[in-house]
């Protein structure tokens, strides 16, 4: 599978996953189903051919955890959907993974076999994949939050934030499960399960601040206000986790984490 494939697989996905949203508003359920897990397909089906190509999971670069990023995302969204009838969710999920999939085409990055010794693990693969759904469902729920805190200044606003609080509890989930498959990835590695390298740092940073999110709710579940701006400054530490540490001074010779393009 060539690169340059990429762009008739991810239009066609795209085009998939739009009319999907678009019969989630006209409450056609069947064909929401039909069009969404098509374009899943599709995506999916260059995915697997970039690791078949590569002949490794294609997870290496920041560009090729970009590429599972878009197709988590309306994965994530049709979870949601399913379960709990959110209308906005597809439409959410497909602009996103637009997003994401319109930076890889401006900045592909290179994308060889080549594959470090640390990274050929078992664990490499389920680590930034179950990372990489964990990152789609918490970006929907701070899209929510934001939604929320800035346009339901009324009573309903706190019930509401239930969407959230059902999308942050799942999203941690995995969240804590990806970090345990690092940990475990790096004992086989390094020899050492946690070492506090600037990303693991920011990843219990990130793991907090979620885990803060719910313990307030749990205990202060009238105020909002402060639970939205607790989701919206944990969801800037997840970037920082995810891609921000690239461009800190603390990981630029030391850190083992930082992604190539």
């Amino acid at each position: 599978m060539s690169w340059g494939l990429f762009i008739w697989f991810a239009a066609a996905a795209v085009i998939c996953w739009s009319l999907g949203a678009y019969f989630a508003w006209k409450g056609q359920g069947a064909r929401v189903y039909l069009f969404t897990f098509l374009g899943l397909a599709v995506f999916f089906a260059f995915i697997l051919g970039m690791w078949i190509s590569l002949e490794r999971p294609p997870l290496r670069t920041m560009g090729e955890t970009r590429l599972w990023y878009s197709f988590f995302l309306p994965l994530a969204g049709i979870i949601v959907y399913s379960r709990w009838r959110y209308k906005w969710i597809l439409s959410f999920s497909t602009v996103l993974s637009l997003v994401f999939i319109w930076v890889n085409l401006f900045k592909p990055g290179i994308h060889s076999k080549a594959l470090m010794p640390a990274l050929q693990s078992p664990w490499f693969a389920p680590h930034v994949i179950v990372y990489m759904f964990s990152y789609a469902l918490l970006g929907a729920a701070t899209f929510m939050a934001g939604y929320i805190l800035f346009f339901r200044k009324d009573k309903t606003a706190a019930k509401e934030l239930n969407i959230t609080d059902n999308l942050v509890y799942v999203g941690l989930a995995f969240l804590t499960i990806g970090m345990l498959f690092g940990a475990l990835w790096a004992k086989a590695a390094w020899g050492h399960y946690w070492a506090w390298d600037p990303k693991e740092t920011w990843a219990a940073i990130t793991w907090l601040c979620y885990l803060l999110y719910l313990h307030y709710r749990k205990t202060s579940p009238g105020k909002w206000t402060e639970a939205c701006l607790i989701l919206l400054v944990a969801f800037v530490c997840l970037q920082i986790c995810w891609w921000g540490i690239n461009y800190l001074p603390s990981a630029k010779g030391f850190s083992i984490h930082t992604y190539g393009n």
